[in-house]
């Protein structure tokens, strides 16, 4: 397949996923703090599920950075595939983190608890803004990475909403079951589209074609080159889900007295016809 640069863009992959690092970090002190300080649950279930995205995009972050590694001689691929495993393990901490939470709330369904809901509004607007903030840049990101971990932040944002919607009627209304009705129903939500992620994501891991129809567009253009009859053994996969990797043992048309300079032909033929995939 044909090579590209994608210095520049890795560069603005890993500033956006540092940035989002730092900003849970600190977002995630505060609600410890705050959910002690109000006395509540939800907000402490919210911390302890910040917790582990912090721990996911910081590890995201990392692999990141070592992805950028150029090929060696041990590692003749270099170590793209590091950014992809990193998505591979972010999509497990998002899946037990979401299991946790219904865990926590479908019981507070039977027995819901009133908190200190003045305290609550203060910290869904800082939960809002600060989320919303790191969901937003990660959104202009193209990685596999970046779509999971953004799935991270919009889980998040989308749990302090709640939040704020339930600490602004709660002001009104003795209506705590609220709270654990709203938990399940975004904690759901995330959890199939993340589930739908792992999916994809598992694949590419294990090296699965990334694209059927291109697979096959690949070989209808090999095929459609003169003086190529057959093609084995093609295998395409890729290495972090942006730039793949194709293998094939193509058989030349003997017939016709070809020599060294239809082989070279081939060659830019074939080079040709790929270059236009990443």
């Amino acid at each position: 397949m044909a090579q590209h640069d994608h210095s520049h863009l890795k560069d603005e992959s890993a500033s956006r996923i540092g940035m989002a690092f730092f900003l849970n970090v600190i977002f995630t002190i505060i609600e410890f703090v705050g959910g002690w300080l109000t006395n509540s649950t939800a907000i402490m279930a919210d911390a302890v599920h910040d917790l582990g995205d912090s721990l996911s995009i910081g590890s995201a972050w990392l692999l990141n950075r070592l992805g950028k590694k150029s090929a060696d001689s041990e590692f003749t691929y270099g170590y793209r595939r590091l950014s992809l495993f990193g998505a591979l393990i972010n999509s497990l901490v998002l899946i037990a983190g979401s299991i946790w939470v219904l865990s926590e709330a479908i019981p507070r369904l039977a027995n819901p608890v009133m908190p200190v809901t003045e305290g609550m509004l203060a910290l869904a607007i800082l939960g809002v803004t600060v989320n919303g903030i790191a969901a937003y840049r990660l959104s202009k990101g193209d990685t596999l990475n970046e779509k999971i971990l953004n799935w991270h932040l919009l889980e998040d944002v989308l749990g302090w909403l709640a939040v704020l919607i339930i600490s602004i009627v709660l002001q009104f209304a003795d209506w705590p079951i609220l709270d654990p009705l709203l938990s399940v129903g975004f904690t759901l939500f995330i959890l199939l589209n993340v589930i739908r992620n792992f999916w994809v994501t598992g694949k590419l891991f294990f090296q699965a074609v990334p694209d059927k129809a291109l697979h096959k567009e690949i070989e209808h253009k090999l095929l459609a080159i003169d003086g190529v009859s057959e093609i084995h053994h093609q295998h395409l996969w890729s290495l972090d889900g942006e730039q793949h990797v194709l293998t094939a043992h193509i058989v030349a048309d003997h017939d016709g007295g070809f020599g060294p300079d239809n082989y070279c032909a081939i060659k830019q033929s074939i080079a040709m016809a790929l270059e236009q995939y990443p």
